[in-house]
């Protein structure tokens, strides 16, 4: 039996979301795991869009080995001060750049160790803002992205119209994007309500930011597949593509909770 690209995308959800939830129920050592997994994943789809699958194997696996193990000492504390171990990341970056250049003058390519310094601000860096959160939050967070997406996506398919920003992503359109804004400022606000300890209104702007946040993540991915003529960047999520196709809003939604939580303390 085939399954069109919609009936693909409403059955991993239904897997995805249920998971999710367990694992945050969880907690500990699986949440950590998890969000090391995805952050490996992510990092290594990143790189594939730059370098060709099959090429620059050995700054792939250092970008992503180095962000996962990142992650884990966020998660699980090996050491006091994990931004230290990204610092030492850096320099080890920085080395592999000068025996490149020392060996190959002529083929070392700096741009290669900037896009590795890139991707691990990318993803890990942001990813471990969920450490900080507690259950609750990271239910809020996850919800809005997948208000932010089901709200635009259906509104979208529903109701057409005319495009955002076809440059950047040509089937995004205001209708979506109006969809999206709705049905994240719903749930963000249902749910903030019932578990946070301040205003409405206060739940309102966050909702809104948050959705701005998660279309304005969702178009800056869309931008770097079309500058490297990518579709999808991969095809682990049926009718989603890959990890990373999945949490783009996420990781700019993601920090803009977290700063407006830190300003405000409405949680």
């Amino acid at each position: 039996m085939k399954f069109t690209s919609h009936q693909k995308r409403i059955l991993t959800a239904l897997v995805l979301i249920p998971l999710m939830g367990a694992v945050i129920y969880a907690g500990g050592l699986i949440k950590t795991l998890t969000i090391g997994l995805a952050g490996f994943i992510g990092l290594w789809e990143f790189y594939n869009l730059f370098w060709e699958r099959g090429s620059k194997l050995f700054l792939k696996l250092t970008g992503s080995l180095g962000g996962t193990l990142f992650l884990l000492d966020t998660g699980l504390g090996w050491t006091e001060n994990p931004v230290l171990f990204l610092v030492v990341f850096f320099w080890i970056t920085w080395l592999l750049f000068l025996i490149e250049y020392s060996r190959k003058k002529e083929q070392a390519e700096f741009k290669d160790y900037l896009i590795l310094i890139g991707g691990m601000s990318y993803l890990p860096l942001v990813l471990s803002l969920f450490f900080n959160l507690d259950s609750v939050q990271i239910i809020i967070v996850l919800l809005a992205v997948v208000a932010s997406d089901a709200g635009a996506y259906y509104a979208g398919s529903w109701l057409g119209g005319k495009k955002i920003w076809p440059d950047v992503s040509p089937k995004k359109t205001w209708a979506g994007s109006a969809g999206g804004m709705l049905l994240c400022v719903a749930v963000v606000l249902g749910m903030s309500l019932a578990f946070g300890n301040s205003v409405w209104w206060h739940y309102l702007l966050l909702a809104v930011f948050m959705n701005i946040a998660a279309q304005l993540g969702d178009f800056f991915q869309s931008s770097l597949k079309r500058w490297n003529n990518v579709k999808d960047t991969g095809h682990i999520l049926p009718g989603h593509g890959g990890i990373l196709d999945r949490i783009d809003s996420l990781l700019l939604l993601l920090p803009v909770f977290v700063i407006y939580n830190t300003l405000f303390s409405v949680f």
